[in-house]
């Protein structure tokens, strides 16, 4: 994980999340759009060891792209060492077996091998790239990694200064600081309650042994998933498994992180702040992504919030009224429990009215659920839509992993779009009615709003 990626408000986000900027091309799309299983055929590889992977080959270009993760991310931190995870992550790749981090690194840059690993909440993945050519090297490379990592002091007080220096710049950070004021609220003292990338006061306290403990502990074959496309073989593939990852034991017997329904109880908080415009994030529970109705509530979403320019808060609060240059919605579907959130940033001004608007619209989508023409409006786009998500060898490996987290199945390229064609008016208006509730909705406000009275006090260590 590169440190550019840490931040205490950030949060998992769906694999069905609608992608920003998509309706320039919409037109395009539904000109274009053939089948998704036309454009990609996943195979399913088993190593002679027994390690599978999902691999789509393609050899038009001499470039390989893995994506990996075990189960089992953040989450599993000690409270008093919140950060092990993200720390650990940082520095896997400074250094390995008899490679100290310049030679490490030095080989990377070389031989234009991209290597990195990332800390979610439920997750621990990371990402190679690779040239055809050099693919031994860059898999050898991952095997010391995640095998043999070296911790050496001056990496491990390097990266604990870079991670110390970004948390400190989070205090001041009013995403950063919302953020963790909603988790907090929502999830109190469970893991997701806490800050992903640590605070000030664990990551110093966070030690080799500990780094270590988890690369041998939480890195086994049964909490593993691998995705693979690019201009590899089966055959070679199956090879390279073995080599990289057969060294891994074979089980792990790690805590059980426990469900936790989040706790909405609509209050509104302000955090004072002496900004010029204030930062609002919102939400209550949501939907798992393994409820029956999810893409019912996906879709219903879709229209509320997460359609970008054409959905109605978009419209309302932007469009009609140019109360903010952005307001958005999302599901957020965690292991252990599901989010429905969003966000709005305003002037002080006008964040009183911006939330009126919100909450009115959220209100509205409880009690009247989506047209029969918003529902044809939004299948039509997020079904045609759809193939520009496998339009890169990034995102087609971030996709078959994906699928492999959430147990969706290998053939479900196939079916995505029959799930959102099935959603039904009768099925969008009822979970619209039982997924939105304006009096659950809880906000976090950083800055000076002016006319908006807070219901409770920020949590502890919010401002």
């Amino acid at each position: 994980m590169k440190l550019s990626n840490l931040s205490a408000s950030s949060v998992l986000p769906s694999m069905e999340k609608t992608l920003s900027g998509l309706a320039a091309g919409f037109a395009l799309v539904l000109a274009a759009a053939a089948p998704v299983s036309a454009a990609v055929e996943i195979e399913r590889v088993v190593s002679p060891g027994g390690i599978e992977a999902w691999l789509v080959q393609d050899h038009r270009n001499p470039i390989i792209a893995m994506e990996f993760s075990f189960k089992g991310g953040a989450a599993l931190d000690p409270a008093d060492k919140a950060g092990l995870s993200t720390m650990t992550a940082a520095l896997i790749d400074e250094g390995a077996g008899e490679l100290d981090s310049q030679g490490f690194r030095g080989l990377m840059d070389e031989n234009s091998i991209g290597l990195s690993f990332n800390a979610g909440r439920d997750e621990f993945s990371g990402s190679l790239r690779t040239l055809a050519e050099t693919k031994d090297l860059a898999f050898n490379l991952a095997r010391l990694a995640l095998t043999s990592p070296r911790f050496d002091e001056e990496a491990v007080a390097r990266i604990r200064s870079q991670i110390m220096v970004g948390l400190e710049r989070e205090k001041e950070s009013p995403d950063a600081i919302a953020g963790k004021a909603l988790r907090t609220l929502f999830f109190d003292d469970h893991p997701y309650g806490r800050s992903s990338g640590g605070t000030v006061e664990t990551v110093p306290a966070i030690t080799v042994g500990d780094m270590r403990a988890l690369v041998r502990e939480r890195f086994s074959l049964d909490r593993l998933k691998i995705a693979v496309i690019g201009s590899v073989t089966p055959e070679e593939l199956a090879t390279l498994l073995d080599r990289t990852f057969g060294e891994l034991p074979a089980t792990s017997d790690l805590p059980v992180v426990p469900d936790v329904a989040v706790a909405g109880t609509g209050d509104v908080i302000v955090v004072d702040k002496n900004l010029p415009q204030s930062v609002v994030t919102f939400g209550h529970q949501g939907v798992k992504r393994s409820d029956p109705d999810y893409y019912a509530a996906y879709v219903v979403n879709y229209i509320l919030g997460g359609g970008g320019m054409s959905s109605r808060l978009y419209e309302e609060v932007r469009e009609k009224r140019g109360l903010a240059y952005s307001v958005y919605s999302y599901l957020n579907p965690l292991d252990h429990a599901a989010l429905l959130v969003g966000g709005v940033a305003t002037q002080n001004a006008r964040v009183s009215e911006s939330l009126e608007i919100i909450k009115a619209e959220w209100k509205r989508m409880a009690e009247e659920g989506p047209s029969a023409q918003d529902l044809a409006d939004a299948k039509t786009f997020l079904t045609g839509s759809f193939p520009l998500r496998l339009s890169g060898s990034d995102r087609i490996a971030g996709m078959m992993l994906g699928m492999q987290i959430q147990g969706l199945g290998i053939d479900y390229l196939e079916r995505r779009n029959s799930y959102i064609e099935a959603v039904t008016l009768e099925q969008a208006q009822r979970v619209a009615a039982e997924l939105f509730k304006p009096e659950a909705l809880t906000v976090v406000v950083v800055g000076r709003p002016e006319n908006v009275t807070a219901t409770r006090a920020a949590p502890d260590g919010s401002s």
